[in-house]
């Protein structure tokens, strides 16, 4: 801790990577029941030991790719040193507890009594009503919710560090989650990207607030180059929310364009950078199974403080328009086949992260999809994930560049 980045600046997918936030997997996981798996978003439960491990070998990899490695749960501390806003941070923290004033209150002169270092693991691994004796019901709310274990609800997607906030340019979106399990996440970052002096971010405009009412993600964003800006609508992300964003995007000129993608809204595409990302400036990934069903829109700036949406038929002639080029490449998942395809995208075949122009990681476990991008000149890095992928996310969607060299 202590060390600071120079600031934070994301202006491509492909710039070779140089700093990243991410989470460590922790005993937050471990409070996974089959009971609570589909209230937060698992599908099954991973082995704490051996997913740290697997982590542990992708955050190496980062350093021995010579990526600076931040990790979410330091910076929270360092914030959390500071009295003040501590006081804030258990405030804020305690209002996302199912329970009434009265125990909500009993919570929060329990954590003022914490370590800045108990109370992070208070906000991700969670709060056991057991750890807190000889409370009683006080209300009908505490009464409803009394067959919940927990005071404070853990965190298990947190280690998917891509979607709670996503840097854009100079500036960072901290995001609306859309469903309940994952809101506080946003919340802890909103605390880092304001007051962690490591991450050195204040000075720094914030362009969408976790408390606004419509949801976005930040898997949905894909930053394509300087001036184009490509984000999802889809399961998480709704496209109110795009227009705000595009508005306060284009409102600052550096951003010129906006595209919006509408990819199917289930779970199996619950982001867009499940089925496409991006590889190298002028090569992607994507999942064919989704390629034909989805739909494109173009948003610039309007007149007078007003956007201009704009319908668009070809996929690929939008993306060489928008980024200048007179060819892209397409390279489809799972060697385009539609079963393999189908198979890996499962497991994050499509979901890889690029640490410079042409260098990407990914599962090693996508033995099809990793090969053909071999075959189109794509360096690929693979890592291990067993259980790294239990949770339903690749390389891509358990960090978060801070820092990018521009292409």
């Amino acid at each position: 801790m202590g060390e600071k980045v120079n600031s934070i600046r994301v202006t491509s997918e492909v710039g070779k990577l140089q700093s990243v936030l991410l989470h460590r997997p922790g005993k937050e996981l471990e409070r996974l029941t089959p009971e609570f798996l589909s209230e937060l978003l698992f599908d099954d439960i991973p082995w704490l030991r051996r997913i740290q491990e697997e982590h542990d070998k992708f955050s190496q990899t980062l350093k021995e790719n010579g990526v600076k490695v931040h990790y979410v749960e330091d910076l929270l501390e360092e914030v959390l040193q500071d009295e003040g806003i501590r006081e804030f941070f258990i405030y804020d923290l305690v209002s996302y507890m199912n329970t009434s004033f009265q125990i909500k209150k009993t919570i929060t002169n329990f954590l003022k009594e914490k370590t800045p270092r108990e109370i992070v693991n208070y906000a991700i691994v969670g709060l056991l009503k057991k750890e807190v004796p000889d409370v009683e019901p006080q209300s009908l709310v505490d009464y409803v919710f009394r067959d919940s274990p927990f005071f404070i609800n853990p965190l298990p997607n947190f280690y998917f560090m891509r979607d709670p906030a996503a840097v854009i340019g100079n500036g960072a979106i901290i995001s609306s989650m859309k469903t309940i399990a994952r809101k506080r996440e946003a919340m802890i970052m909103k605390y880092i990207f304001k007051y962690s002096k490591t991450l050195n971010a204040y000075n720094h405009p914030l362009l969408y607030d976790y408390r606004s009412e419509y949801p976005i993600e930040g898997g949905d964003v894909l930053v394509l180059n300087e001036k184009v800006i490509a984000i999802g609508i889809s399961e998480r992300t709704s496209p109110q929310a795009i227009e705000e964003i595009s508005l306060a995007l284009l409102e600052k000129e550096e951003v010129k364009e906006i595209i919006a993608i509408e990819i199917p809204k289930k779970r199996t595409f619950m982001h867009l950078d499940t089925v496409f990302t991006m590889l190298d400036v002028d090569k992607f990934l994507i999942y064919p199974g989704v390629k034909e069903q989805l739909k494109v829109y173009r948003i610039t700036k309007g007149e007078n403080s007003s956007i201009k949406v704009r319908s668009e038929e070809n996929f690929i002639k939008v993306l060489e328009n928008s980024l200048g080029l007179d060819k892209i490449t397409l390279i489809e998942s799972g060697g385009g086949d539609e079963i393999t395809g189908a198979r890996e995208q499962w497991n994050d075949s499509t979901n890889t992260l690029a640490i410079a122009p042409g260098v990407v990681m990914a599962y090693n476990r996508n033995e099809i999809t990793n090969s053909t991008l071999v075959n189109h000149g794509i360096k690929v890095i693979e890592i291990e994930g067993s259980e790294l992928v239990r949770g339903r996310g690749g390389p891509r969607c358990m960090s978060m560049p801070l820092e990018r060299e521009d292409v």
